[in-house]
């Protein structure tokens, strides 16, 4: 024990002095550390990381012009498949206007890790990157690998796995040089009308919700890829987009409490390190009419802050949503937004125009230098966390090879068969038995593949796929089958609603009626809220993707 302790000492001996000899304008004093019980070497070397870290942001901050400070406060959007003007203008944001972070969207990884190379040769302070990848890059990126929605996450029991996917999901984010995915969802999807959040939330659950947002917020951190609990207070029972239009929330602050603010507080206590604050009205925690979340003072100093404790990154949600934008002018949303005690403003409208009038209120007094560096300073400190302090360029070669490996496959596998969810089984109908004298048919629904699923079944027994646009005929085909398995496939599509068409569900309400029918959904669960009962229809299955690994498990 004594001499793992002295190694101890001598690894931070050496490190004080490698800094010392690598520092222009201060040396770092080699302390002499006390002895201490090996137990609690831990907390002591927790202690110099705290000083390392505490120096380097001092002496950032104090080289830092008011432009460099003020800069800092903004994260641009940028884009891989977009021409050479438009990264010649994040070019000039960066060099020009200091910005202290750049937003990834569309684009391809290759392309996006050149970019960030470029950006990042371009800025006097390391830039923080970010994405906003809840089902992995591919939400964003094309030739990336893609995760299954948080919906479906949410159905696994084991949330083991769910870390596991946090980790994957890390090791392809800072592959490309990222140091935020802006998630884990924090949502309570209450309201299955909501058409923003919906399947991007882990379930309706609360604690479940957080949960499952814990595992994989632990998975992200364990590599050190920073997390963004999202979207405080609660954007889970809205039925506007806040993209479009300032939702309300109306529910009283208790309710708040004890619902949709539950996960943060489990996430704070887990050291979560990052809060984006969502476009929303909320009268019980906002008195003034129409004042979004992200801009009152009274949900982000007051609530956030001060009543929850929070210590780490706030952000905004982006201000070029119209939820935002509707209520004040570029330059004065974000002026308001840092007044209200924003850290970081997510994707301005005009960052001149915001940066001039942050500036102008600094020198006007109205932010004062406290304000400012408090900021500042957070912000240095999670770059120093994010390892910016020794800033490397992403190395290029072989960039889609890490991210594409096919042994992901496995776990991909262990997702899908831990969420498959029976949500009826009359008379125990499944498992399917007795397949010798079973005579099963398969009627297909939806407009997309389903060749991975028939294939799977007629590795069991044989299954005969029965078709015909006339429900008539269709019936009388299906009468000379013991059992009916239907299969509703639809695109695997964020964003593409998938519901039952009239004539599917007239379909599906006949064949029920004569014959024993499971249904197998290969959609997001929304799909199933055309059917008030399920009152004819043996067994229902929600396998929730209509991917080839879905398919097969």
């Amino acid at each position: 024990m004594k001499n793992r302790f002295f190694k101890v000492i001598t690894f931070i001996v050496i490190f004080l002095f490698a800094i010392s000899c690598g520092s222009k304008k201060k040396v770092v004093e080699i302390i002499e550390i006390p002895a201490v019980p090996e137990k609690e070497v831990v907390v002591a070397l927790e202690g110099y990381d705290s000083e390392f870290q505490k120096h380097w942001v001092d002496s950032v901050y104090k080289q830092m012009t008011l432009d460099d400070k003020v800069g800092q406060l903004f994260m641009i959007p940028a884009y891989s498949n977009k021409d050479e003007a438009h990264a010649n203008s994040i070019d000039n944001l960066v060099k020009y206007f200091k910005v202290g972070g750049v937003i990834f969207f569309q684009g391809g990884p290759v392309r996006q890790a050149k970019l960030t190379n470029r950006y990042q040769a371009q800025a006097q302070v390391p830039l923080f990157i970010a994405i906003d990848g809840e089902w992995g890059l591919s939400m964003r990126l094309d030739s990336t690998y893609r995760y299954p929605w948080n919906m479906t996450l949410g159905a696994i029991q084991d949330k083991k796995l769910l870390e596991k996917v946090g980790v994957q999901m890390a090791e392809e984010n800072k592959r490309i040089g990222l140091h935020f995915n802006f998630g884990p969802v924090l949502d309570i999807n209450t309201n299955p009308k909501n058409p923003i959040i919906g399947f991007r939330s882990f379930g309706e659950d609360k604690y479940n919700v957080t949960e499952s947002a814990l595992a994989v917020m632990k998975g992200y951190q364990s590599l050190g890829l920073i997390s963004t609990g999202k979207h405080f207070p609660g954007h889970g029972d809205t039925e506007i987009d806040s993209h479009y239009a300032l939702p309300t929330i109306s529910f009283t602050k208790e309710r708040l409490d004890t619902v949709e603010i539950y996960p943060y507080k489990k996430l704070f206590a887990a050291g979560l390190s990052s809060v984006m604050v969502a476009h929303l009205n909320v009268p019980s925690l906002e008195p003034r009419s129409n004042v979004p979340s992200s801009v009152s003072y009274n949900v982000i100093t007051k609530l956030l802050k001060e009543e929850l404790h929070f210590k780490g990154l706030v952000f905004t949600d982006a201000l070029n949503m119209k939820a935002a934008s509707n209520y004040r002018k570029p330059g004065e949303i974000d002026l308001e937004a840092f007044l209200a005690g924003n850290d970081i403003l997510l994707f301005p409208e005009n960052v001149p125009i915001a940066f001039s009038k942050i500036k102008s209120a600094y020198e006007s007094e109205i932010i004062s230098e406290k304000r400012l560096a408090y900021s500042v300073k957070k912000i240095l400190k999670y770059k120093f966390k994010a390892g910016l302090n020794h800033y490397k360029p992403v190395e290029i070669k072989n960039v889609y090879e890490d991210l594409n490996t096919t042994k992901k496959d496995a776990l991909q596998y262990e997702l899908y068969e831990n969420a498959i969810t029976v949500l009826k089984n009359s008379n125990a109908i499944l498992p399917i038995k007795n397949l010798e004298n079973n005579k099963i048919a398969y009627v297909k629904l939806g407009d997309d593949m389903n060749s991975a699923f028939v294939n799977t079944l007629k590795k069991y027994t044989e299954v005969t796929e029965v078709a015909d646009d006339d429900i008539q005929c269709l019936k009388e085909k299906l009468a000379a089958f013991n059992t009916v398995i239907v299969g509703f496939h639809k695109l695997d599509k964020a964003w593409k609603k998938d519901d039952f068409s009239e004539k599917e569900i007239n379909i599906l309400q006949e064949i029920s009626k004569e014959s024993n029918v499971i249904l197998d959904v290969f959609a997001k669960p929304y799909a199933l809220n055309a059917f008030a009962t399920f009152d004819n229809i043996e067994g229902v299955v929600i396998s929730y993707h209509n991917s080839t690994i879905s398919q097969v498990v």
